[in-house]
């Protein structure tokens, strides 16, 4: 017999809109004694940002890590681009300048 699968889910980050911090549940929260793994809808309705003390109806769900960032409606648009995940548009960006810096060099040799 086959074990049942277990489910793991993956749990959404929140990021406080005053000063930018991000709860990932994956991490937790060592200064109010958060242990790792715990949702933020289990967060206690007195727990605040450990950055700017900001209270948790000021956080925004901003998916797990790994999704394309942006608006839902925004992700067809772009050519493709919105549906990247930020680590891929490093790349792209980056990768690009690399490129176009090589071809510049490339310059120097003709004579």
């Amino acid at each position: 017999m086959s074990e049942p699968a277990v489910e793991t889910s993956v749990l959404d980050r929140y990021e406080c809109r005053a000063c930018g911090y991000v709860y990932e549940p994956e991490k937790g929260d060592d200064k109010h004694d958060i242990t790792p793994g715990t949702a933020f809808a289990e967060l206690p309705v007195t727990w605040r940002c450990p950055v700017c003390s900001a209270k948790k109806t000021v956080f925004a769900n901003i998916g797990p890590v790994g999704t394309a960032s942006g608006f839902k409606e925004n992700l067809g648009y772009g050519l493709g681009v919105n549906n990247l995940t930020p680590i891929q548009k490093n790349i792209l960006i980056f990768g690009a300048l690399a490129v176009a810096f090589l071809f510049f060099l490339s310059l120097y040799g003709l004579q």
